[in-house]
């Protein structure tokens, strides 16, 4: 998912608990100056211009790999953590690099930093927000992003506060853009363990969006190191969360073998798939996806970028296209892989032609976990 980095041959990539106070050191942006004036470019395309005009559905979005460099820079800079002096130097530390491609590990390096900074409730607010808006910027109009509120905690906010602040964001964003649905889909980390991951599936069923007046939770993923952490062991959170309503998804087949794809929807449950690269490998679980309309999260950019498909290759999408399995194009981590919505679905389109991306999106939102019939009346609450 980038806008820049190697040639792929195929995609033609580059390779209640109450609120807290407020963060007492938090300040407002300085207004800064009008930048110049851009140089004139090209008339966009028609094909362009269908792109632009299609309402996207993003089913797979994480937060802590898709804030905006100038939100983490601006941030960083305000409490005098910035390691680089210059946001340019900055995006080196955020952006995946030339020679840092083909390990998930190295790839899930770029979001430490981030991290340092969205450990307050406003903090998590504003760069969620600031996530939402420049989707739909890019035309999505439904927004499911992905939070592990246990890593935003380590400065007192308890799990439910941290999922509350990346709540506000989102409806602060959804008062900008009414018609936009929005949701929120809790990740336990594996390497955090089972138990763990039970205790934030109940938390995330506090804040579930059929139960209050807002845009809320409305599903439940695992994510993290694949490999020593099989979905079997995951079971018991995944119940919480399938009693509770929520939809079920989970991270397989990225890093992991097939056998953790087999286990996720054997043995989680799950409606989808987040990457599920190698299940293109197994024609019979191919055939399983497809004939339970098992979604898979489709992420272009970033699978070239972790080595989950590698440069060269023909990507998985093509074999879950023509083995009718439902899809979604998505970014992953827009920051991390220099992507957007927009971009995603300029790769797609440079494969599978127009309409075929057109047709994606539209069937796609028949996957999405929101359900704003379900919840209650919007009373326009943070």
């Amino acid at each position: 998912m980038g806008s820049a980095g190697p040639q792929c041959c195929h995609f033609r990539l580059h390779g209640g608990s109450p609120r807290p106070a407020r963060d007492p050191c938090y300040l407002p942006a300085v207004a800064q100056p009008p930048a110049p004036a851009p140089a004139a470019v090209a008339p966009p395309t028609e094909a362009e211009e269908r792109l632009r005009r299609i309402s996207k559905v993003e089913l797979h979005q994480h937060v802590d790999g898709s804030i905006p460099p100038e939100v983490t820079w601006e941030l960083m800079k305000h409490y005098r953590l910035n390691p680089v002096d210059s946001l340019e130097a900055m995006r080196r530390h955020l952006e995946i690099q030339a020679g840092e491609e083909g390990t998930l590990l190295a790839y899930l390096d770029k979001m430490h930093y981030p991290l340092w900074v969205t450990q307050f409730y406003e903090n998590v607010s504003k760069v969620t927000e600031a996530i939402a808006l420049a989707a739909a910027e890019d035309g999505v109009g439904t927004l499911e992003l992905r939070y592990a509120p246990l890593i935003h905690t380590y400065a007192g906010l308890t799990p439910r506060q941290s999922i509350r602040a990346a709540l506000s964001g989102m409806n602060h964003a959804h008062r900008r853009h009414p018609r936009m649905k929005l949701g929120l889909i809790v990740i336990a980390m594996r390497q955090h363990g089972p138990h763990i991951a039970k205790i934030l599936a109940r938390q995330a069923l506090a804040e579930a969006q059929h139960l209050h007046e807002r845009t809320g939770v409305v599903g439940f993923d695992i994510a993290g190191p694949e490999r020593g952490n099989p979905p079997r062991l995951f079971r018991s959170a995944y119940e919480i969360a399938r009693l509770g309503r929520l939809g079920l998804t989970a991270h397989a087949g990225e890093d992991g073998p097939v056998e953790y794809i087999w286990e996720a929807v054997d043995e989680l449950g799950v409606q989808r798939i987040g990457h599920g690269c190698a299940a293109a490998r197994d024609p019979e679980l191919v055939r399983r996806l497809a004939r339970d309309r098992i979604a898979v999260e489709v992420c272009l950019s970033s699978n070239y970028h972790t080595g989950a498909v590698k440069r060269g290759e023909r990507h998985p999408v093509h074999v879950f296209l023509e083995a009718g399995v439902p899809v979604a194009l998505c970014c992953d981590n827009s920051t991390v892989s220099r992507t957007g919505a927009l971009h995603e679905s300029r790769l797609a389109a440079a494969e599978l032609g127009t309409e075929a991306v057109e047709r994606i999106h539209r069937e796609a939102d028949g996957y999405t976990f929101i359900r704003p019939e379900t919840a209650l009346a919007n009373r326009d609450l943070d």
